[in-house]
């Protein structure tokens, strides 16, 4: 099982969020303590160990460390804007 571990930065955007996608984008990250790799999950190009999950328009960047068995939320924003 890993370790989860969410910036303070993605609880500013998830109070941003609106309420319809909110509950499906916290029980995403919750479920990432089970399986860090869940269907539909993307390597991101140009970066060592990125991936990105979908939640309806809005996107979960995130790290995963096999090593020590953490996975780190990065970022969760709309689909136009989490790239940058």
């Amino acid at each position: 099982m890993y370790k989860v571990i969410v910036h303070k930065r993605v609880f500013d955007s998830l109070d941003k969020i609106p309420i319809v996608y909110l509950s499906s984008i916290k029980s995403s990250i919750n479920n990432l303590e089970n399986n860090p790799r869940p269907f539909g999950y993307i390597k991101l190009s140009g970066f060592q160990n990125l991936y990105r999950i979908r939640v309806g328009v809005y996107r979960i960047i995130y790290a995963i460390e096999d090593d020590i068995l953490t996975v780190e939320v990065i970022k969760v924003d709309h689909r136009s804007s989490v790239y940058k």
